[in-house]
């Protein structure tokens, strides 16, 4: 069954997007620690921050796109507050000022996700692991494009402050690009699908078992932010910093497709439980040290378990804008916090009482992932052969 052309349009929306996006966060961590010169704690807020508004706003636009029937408006919304919004980091002075805007570029994309991946589910045609995994494959692949748009300018310009700044402008042009390719080549959802339903919320209280699960999993889990900072910590140039967030986007833009043939042949709480199982690897091998199989590792973790969640409510959610929003708010609360207790232990007590902490956390929550899931199937297993 081919993809929607809809979901192809909003693939390369994506693809733009993130590669503007790429261009600042693959040296984020790098222009706050030593060209701002904060300590790693102050990195933690940012992400916290930043993590928080994107995710915790995202209820809110998902409800409203349910009650009002209302979904390509806030897609266009978000995806222009985002390009209007990262440039003006190339003034900013101390990390307030980045905390500040990176939390309004992440609220356009708190306005526009849950309204998206609503769109996306309106599209795919019964075969959502595959239309999710297209669009995270072109996520990804502009992610991978934007971190190599950062190495060649530091290699061949400098690894300065005002090379990093200029990054910071130039995001501008790949964000305009995306959102005229939003504005005139993807159709709003059709318009049967946009009349407003009636709220139940006994149909999805369901999901909560296994989102709850995975939001514990986030809290332990280090942001690719840290994982960055590992890198630099263990000699690796900042020049060559950006190629570790490229070697990520590759991995994810090679796997994302079959791993969404795969959500729809295997299901999606077995491809999570594999994600996680990627998670605790990548967490170990970067307290070993092995900073590039971790930056694999973690790439895995992040578009296996999107793919899952992602595909996973689109299939089982009765209310899916909602059911979208809870997950990207739960998924902001536990992250943000993880990020601010991660980054206080790092600073306060380094970095390997850090991974300890991670590393026993991540791997509890696991644990509890696979009763949960093999619960789950003796209970239907037993249905069957009632």
């Amino acid at each position: 069954m081919k993809i929607d052309r809809n979901v192809i349009a909003l693939g390369w929306v994506s693809f733009f997007t993130d590669m503007a996006s790429a261009m600042i966060t693959s040296i984020l961590p790098i222009f706050i620690v030593y060209s701002l010169h904060e300590g790693v704690d102050k990195l933690g807020f940012v992400v916290a921050i930043a993590t928080f508004v994107s995710y915790a706003f995202r209820i809110l636009f998902g409800i409203l796109s349910d009650r009002l029937g209302v979904v390509k408006p806030f897609v266009v919304a978000g995806y222009i507050l985002s390009a209007l919004s990262k440039p003006l980091l190339s003034v900013a002075t101390n990390w307030q000022q980045v905390a500040g805007l990176r939390a309004l570029e992440r609220m356009g994309k708190a306005i526009r996700s849950a309204t998206k991946d609503s769109l996306i589910s309106r599209y795919s045609q019964g075969r959502s692991g595959r239309s999710f995994g297209f669009q995270k494959m072109m996520d990804v692949a502009g992610e991978m494009l934007g971190a190599l748009i950062a190495f060649g300018t530091l290699y061949l310009l400098g690894q300065n402050d005002e090379v990093m700044r200029r990054l910071f402008a130039w995001t501008l042009l790949p964000g305009l690009t995306a959102v005229a390719i939003v504005i005139f080549a993807v159709k709003d959802a059709p318009r049967q699908a946009r009349q407003k339903e009636a709220f139940d919320w006994r149909a999805d209280r369901k999901m909560l078992p296994m989102l709850g699960l995975y939001f514990l999993f986030l809290l332990f889990l280090f942001s690719d932010s840290f994982f960055l900072l590992k890198a630099k910590e263990a000699g690796i140039g900042i020049a060559f910093l950006p190629l570790l967030a490229a070697l990520s986007s590759l991995i994810q833009a090679l796997s994302s497709y079959t791993l969404g043939i795969w959500i729809d042949r295997w299901s999606a709480p077995r491809i999570l439980l594999g994600a996680m199982g990627f998670g605790v690897a990548a967490t170990a091998a970067l307290g070993a040290g092995w900073i590039v199989v971790s930056f694999i590792l973690l790439a895995l973790f992040t578009v296996a378990s999107l793919n899952a969640l992602r595909a996973w409510i689109s299939e089982t959610a009765y209310n899916k804008g909602t059911v979208y929003g809870i997950f990207y708010a739960g998924t902001a609360l536990f992250a943000s916090l993880g990020a601010m207790i991660m980054g206080w232990l790092w600073q306060h007590y380094g970095v390997e009482w850090a991974v300890g902490v991670s590393l026993t956390g991540l791997l509890l929550v696991w644990g509890a992932t696979l009763v949960w899931i093999w619960r789950k199937s003796r209970n239907i297993r037993n249905q069957k052969g009632e």
